[in-house]
């Protein structure tokens, strides 16, 4: 990317986050989710560190929160409320240790304290003598909002503290709403034609600013405690906070825990990921602090977080993208769904570089170009795929997509119909045999390739989402791409993806085979490879050439040389390799010991496989039949050996033993 074009970036990417910004803190009404938010803000984080020339003090990224509403008096906070940097996985978390121990110098290891980080309003409560005498927003940190009266309205909040508290005391936490609520808040606005809520933080801050502190009872808003910020006795340790606060009075996070070290941390924050999805309140992440206040005053704040303390943020579902190319496949049916491409991006755990845009009425609705910077999302039994355009991103230079008039797999004109919703539009191949309506063909290609992991079903369900159009594309597959069809999870899909790339580098003679050429079965294919030698031999190959194999004939060697010489066929095989797939054409026969001999297995044998002893023939130059006849040389038995071994003793053909065999080789 040139200087120019970073730095134009950047621009864009500081007002778009300014604005929503605006749109999520002051006018509560977001016009995103947290996670597209988030993505946008570290993308910019990350180019101004890699690009300091670029960086501006004024970002919005060095911002806390948002000014205080008009409508609300405002309160000045008496220290400071900070917001936290946050970090992605467990190297960052490692990267957070080793600075913290750096500017520390004399210690080697650190005590933590990890609390689940609810997604709410963060207040600030003040106490005197154990009474509630006044409470804020965070507002920008040093200035909020007086919400006095609307705290007074949260049961959870305790107007009066336990026990004989003397003097004034700080209480924060986080205002927050089950998702119980939130669903009940949503169909009353509904019913009454008023805008819902985007989630259970905003309904929680939009029912917080609410002028009239009866509505706040009403919504049956929850507090938890995260902090002290001030107390009239010493505290050693953040944890002893959280006892004190469930000691006067206050609930804190539904999941915390004390840990010696990193790995106890990793393993807590794994065990509230499983949960997570069913906790009553929604959560973002999780809150990590160097447990011992004394080693949090050393390490200190910088700019707008305290070093002491970071938030682990769960895998989002949503993320930002720029789209670099939109292509089309074709589904069994003939319809063309377009995709979507760009470069590798982290949603929900998984990395994806393509996602659905399902059809043309999806991309007009969208308004996609290619250039856009888009949100693509991932979550459940969802196909990646792209939910809206950041229009406000645009540079001018996006480009609109347009259908293709041909078929990319075998040129055949798209014809434009209804599609089976009323109103929608579909787009079809004209082409009843277009390779990529095949199933049986596809079904063939991927059992002769051995990647079993792959059935029926499955490839219609990728055809169908518009995954692939033809087996070459399956060598494009992603684990992402798979996770998100119905039934299957992440180990499933990885399974899938494993194997397929496990199978990328083919023998000459499965690669021949697994083409579908019309009259070309797997011992043709063979023959046709140890005759050869190479894909480009037999490319090139005469009708002569070809017939003058033994036991291939004029209309095989026709077949044979008429696929060779079409150019769909041969674009399709580049597309092959294009897409991974390596010719393995060093284990063509590795001697003529068994050329021209005949076998058929039977049994069970005791140290090989059938498929292991198939092998073996075929690269001793042996051939390998599935049933007895006259040109049978040899039945190589095993135990438990079905009709062919007797169908051998009628015939009178040599029967041998997998001991026989071996020494055979």
């Amino acid at each position: 990317m040139a200087d120019i074009s970073i730095k134009n970036r950047i621009e864009k990417l500081r007002e778009e986050i300014e604005r929503l910004r605006n749109e999520y803190h002051i006018k509560n009404n977001p016009k995103v989710t947290d996670d597209v938010y988030e993505s946008l803000t570290r993308e910019l984080h990350d180019l101004e560190k890699k690009y300091p020339q670029y960086r501006d003090p004024n970002s919005s990224i060095n911002r806390v929160a948002g000014a205080p509403l008009p409508e609300f008096k405002k309160m000045k906070h008496d220290i400071r409320m900070l917001s936290l940097n946050d970090v992605f996985g467990e190297d960052e978390i490692v990267d957070w240790e080793t600075r913290c121990l750096k500017m520390l110098g004399n210690r080697t290891s650190l005590n933590y304290f990890c609390e689940v980080k609810l997604d709410g309003l963060s207040a600030s409560l003040h106490y005197k003598d154990g009474k509630f005498i006044k409470g804020a927003t965070r507002g920008d940190g040093f200035v909020g909002e007086d919400i006095t009266e609307n705290l007074r309205m949260i049961e959870s909040i305790p107007l009066f503290l336990k026990g004989n508290i003397k003097g004034e005391i700080e209480v924060r936490g986080e205002v927050v709403m089950t998702k119980k609520s939130w669903e009940s808040l949503n169909k009353k606005q509904e019913k009454f034609g008023r805008p819902t809520f985007a989630n259970t933080r905003n309904a929680a801050a939009g029912s917080l600013r609410q002028l009239d502190p009866k509505i706040v009872k009403e919504r049956g808003l929850d507090f938890f405690a995260w902090d002290i910020a001030s107390y009239p006795t010493n505290i050693k340790n953040h944890s002893d906070k959280h006892k004190i606060l469930k000691e006067i009075g206050f609930q804190v996070a539904p999941y915390e825990r004390e840990a010696n070290n990193l790995k106890e941390v990793f393993s807590f924050i794994k065990e509230v990921g499983v949960i997570r999805p069913k906790l009553p309140y929604g959560t973002d992440g999780m809150v990590i602090s160097v447990d011992n206040i004394e080693i949090q005053d050393s390490l200190g704040i910088v700019g707008k977080a305290p070093r002491y303390m970071v938030a682990y943020k769960y895998e989002a579902e949503r993320a930002t993208t720029v789209v670099t190319s939109i292509t089309v496949n074709v589904g069994r049916t003939g319809v063309m769904t377009p995709l979507a491409h760009f470069n590798p991006t982290l949603v929900a755990g998984s990395t994806i570089s393509k996602a659905t845009l399902h059809n043309m009425d999806q991309i007009e609705r969208l308004d996609i170009k290619v250039g856009d910077t888009v949100v693509i999302q991932k979550a459940g039994d969802v196909i990646p795929e792209v939910v809206e355009v950041l229009t406000n991103m645009r540079t001018g230079k996006e480009k609109k997509f347009k259908m293709p008039e041909h078929c990319p797999v075998c040129n055949f004109k798209i014809e434009r119909k209804m599609g089976e919703q009323e109103s929608s539009v579909a787009y079809y191949c004209t082409n009843k045999n277009c390779p990529a309506r095949s199933r049986r063909g596809m079904q063939h290609f991927v059992n002769v390739y051995e990647i079993y992991e792959i059935g029926p079903k499955i490839l219609d369900r990728l055809k169908d989402e518009g995954l692939i159009s033809d087996a070459a594309d399956l060598f494009t597959l992603e684990a992402a791409d798979l996770s998100g069809l119905e039934r299957f999870g992440e180990k499933s899909a990885m399974n899938i993806i494993n194997s397929i790339h496990s199978h990328r580098k083919v023998l000459l003679w499965r690669f021949i085979y697994a083409l579908g050429i019309i009259h070309i079965g797997e011992q043709t294919a063979q023959d046709i490879a140890n005759h050869f030698g190479s894909y480009i031999k037999i490319s090139k190959a005469s009708i002569d050439d070809i017939n003058s194999i033994p036991n291939i004939g004029p209309v095989v060697s026709k077949s044979i040389y008429e696929y060779f010489n079409q150019k769909e066929n041969i674009a399709f095989i580049n597309k092959l390799i294009k897409n991974g797939v390596v010719i393995d054409e060093s284990r063509v026969a590795k001697s003529n010991k068994l050329k021209d001999k005949t076998f058929v297995l039977t049994g069970t044998l005791e140290t090989l496989s059938r498929d292991e002893a198939k092998k073996m023939i075929i690269g001793e130059g042996g051939r390998v039949s599935s049933s007895v006849s006259n040109k049978t040389d040899y039945v190589l038995a095993g135990s438990e050996a079905g009709s062919k071994l007797g169908d051998a003793q009628k015939l009178g053909v040599k029967i041998i033993t997998e001991k026989e065999f071996l020494k055979m080789i």
